[in-house]
């Protein structure tokens, strides 16, 4: 299918699990991603990022809904929580980020992204899945950068607890993009779920 209308190239900013870049290797290529128990069939484009980064966007995490991969709640963001989120940021192709949020929604790979909406007026939903709303959190060296999230905020749906595998996968991608010690990344956790202690993050 011909990409509809939107950039060449953006940023993928991840705020979960695909931060840590092996894990997003599995979304891009194909593959079983380590601590998940299914695999992903990979992008049309199955080419590793042009540029990655660290970055970090207004707003905060929050968990809530169940995954069938990690057996607890998901990682969500919603830009009008207060503070700062923690991400990272890949340069791709308008088309693997389409795919990467197929993947996100359990569905295949190969149907483009119409970008002109979000682009436009920074919010876009284009469905009611968990994450189907896409956010534009800015541009970078002329490059728009693009998050996706669920259509309701934090404070419409119940919280519910991550597992340890999904934070531990969390943890190792903070550490990977931002360089940070346990007891930072322990900290920044916690204050998003009422469900783990800082303390028994850092145990992990």
């Amino acid at each position: 299918m011909a990409r509809l209308s939107g950039p060449d190239l953006v940023w993928y900013v991840s705020y979960g699990s695909n931060m840590r870049a092996e894990r997003f290797g599995c979304y891009l290529a194909g593959g079983v991603p380590v601590g998940a128990t299914r695999g992903y069939p990979g992008c049309r484009d199955p080419r590793p990022p042009r540029a990655v980064t660290g970055w970090e966007m207004a707003g905060g995490i929050y968990f809530a809904t169940h995954s069938p991969v990690w057996d607890g709640g998901r990682a969500f963001f919603d830009p009008d929580l207060p503070g700062t989120t923690a991400a990272r940021a890949y340069l791709v192709t308008a088309g693997q980020f389409a795919d990467v949020a197929s993947q996100e929604m359990y569905r295949e790979p190969g149907v483009d992204l119409d970008l002109s909406e979000v682009l436009a007026t920074g919010r876009a939903q284009l469905g009611p899945g968990r994450y189907e709303t896409l956010v534009h959190l800015g541009d970078r060296d002329g490059r728009p950068a693009l998050t996706f999230t669920a259509p309701w905020r934090a404070a419409e749906v119940e919280h519910t607890a991550p597992s340890a595998a999904y934070l531990r996968m969390l943890a190792t991608g903070l550490r990977e993009a931002h360089g940070w010690d346990t007891g930072r990344v322990a900290a920044y956790l916690a204050e998003a779920t009422p469900f783990w202690s800082a303390r028994d993050i850092a145990a992990l």
